[in-house]
């Protein structure tokens, strides 16, 4: 019990604390990450305006759903991220119908049913949202297990994954299953899944693929991975995106053209320039000083979350920012290796960099989340 005494001395010693804690920690801001993603975007946002053949109306919009991602970046820190675990089931549940919801009244678009318009609000892609949801239900699900994960708990965490992946499948877009997918698994490695599972998995998945390429893939999917192997064969049709991108590449050399003096992008060569394909923009614009600058701000921000991951108290906040840290790695890591011909062509902007509102969105609402994790322990802990 304490005395009355107690209680004041703690009060006072509390007070003090606050009156000493910084700005950046009383808005839950983390500096470091946040001076990165700000260059990062001001970099992005410079490469879009030559990529959308300085189109006025295109960045404006992109700096409006900039405004918005940043407002959600800093709204979502202010929350301690176990607010989050306890609203992440109900969350979960109003994303997956949210899908469901596309599936009946979704726009169609190039032939794929992705977008919800509602009257008086702008058009959003609900399977961006669940790249959040899916990784912070299945960490909020094993946050309360004992730790290696049992079978049991992993059945339930692959169902968690698979009914959005299924649902966003069916749109069809497979590039954002395929990362959802990516980003829920990573949470089970990220919690000591045993090997042998992980083994297992990919042994079913290989004798899988037969059958997934005869029974389940589409011919435009089947085309894409031909087109990977071999994009000479249709050099007009299906293989002219990444052979256009690749001599935008070269091109560029190690200064580049200089900006606004791209070629491919400029004389319309290089389709879907200020989306999936933004990087052979950069590159023929800025050589390969410019990739390596782009590089070395996402290094910079991965290995940002990767630290604040690392430090987090407990392992809802690990497994939840690890989770995403990796994400974004892999986002970063599909985009330009499809783009130099090294993946397949999967349709995965180029984080923060590429045109796209709902994308910047959920990306920025991954990164408040991640100052939350940070500076909710720091306001308990101190640095």
């Amino acid at each position: 019990m304490l005395t009355p005494e107690s209680r004041k001395y703690i009060g006072s010693v509390g007070a003090g604390l606050e009156r000493k804690r910084s700005w950046p920690q009383r808005l839950h801001v983390d500096v470091p990450l946040l001076c990165a993603l700000v260059v990062l975007l001001s970099f992005g946002l410079m490469v879009l305006y030559s990529a959308t053949n300085q189109s006025v109306p295109e960045m404006r919009r992109q700096l409006y759903f900039t405004g918005i991602a940043f407002a959600m970046m800093f709204g979502i820190a202010q929350f301690d991220v176990r607010w989050l675990r306890t609203w992440s089931p109900w969350m979960f549940v109003g994303g997956v119908l949210l899908l469901v919801a596309v599936m009946v009244f979704g726009e169609v678009t190039n032939g794929a049913r992705r977008w919800l318009n509602f009257p008086g609000l702008p058009r959003f892609q609900p399977s961006e949202v669940m790249k959040i949801l899916v990784p912070l239900t299945v960490a909020a699900y094993l946050s309360r297990k004992v730790m290696p994960p049992s079978l049991w708990h992993l059945t339930i965490c692959m169902m968690i994954i698979g009914v959005p992946v299924i649902l966003i499948a069916k749109q069809p877009d497979l590039g954002t299953a395929l990362l959802i997918t990516v980003a829920g698994v990573f949470v089970l490695l990220l919690a000591g899944i045993r090997w042998k599972w992980v083994m297992i998995v990919l042994m079913l998945a290989m004798l899988a693929a037969p059958a997934l390429w005869v029974f389940y893939m589409d011919d435009y999917q089947k085309n894409r991975i031909h087109t990977f192997l071999d994009p000479e064969r249709e050099p007009l049709k299906a293989g002219w995106n990444i052979i256009q991108s690749k001599t935008a590449i070269g091109s560029g050399g190690i200064y580049g053209k200089g900006w606004l003096k791209g070629v491919q992008s400029r004389l319309d060569y290089l389709p879907e320039g200020q989306t999936d394909f933004i990087v052979a923009v950069l590159a023929e614009e800025f050589g390969l000083v410019g990739i390596l600058f782009l590089l070395s701000l996402y290094v910079v921000v991965i290995g940002r979350a990767l630290y604040i991951a690392g430090v987090a108290q407990d392992l809802f906040s690990r497994l939840l920012a690890g989770s995403l840290a990796l994400t974004f790695f892999v986002y970063v890591f599909v985009n330009i290796g499809m783009v130099s011909g090294l993946l397949p062509v999967v349709g995965v902007p180029l984080p923060l960099v590429s045109l796209g509102g709902t994308s910047i969105i959920s990306l920025m609402t991954g990164f408040g989340i991640l100052m939350s994790v940070h500076t909710h322990r720091t306001a308990r802990i101190g640095y």
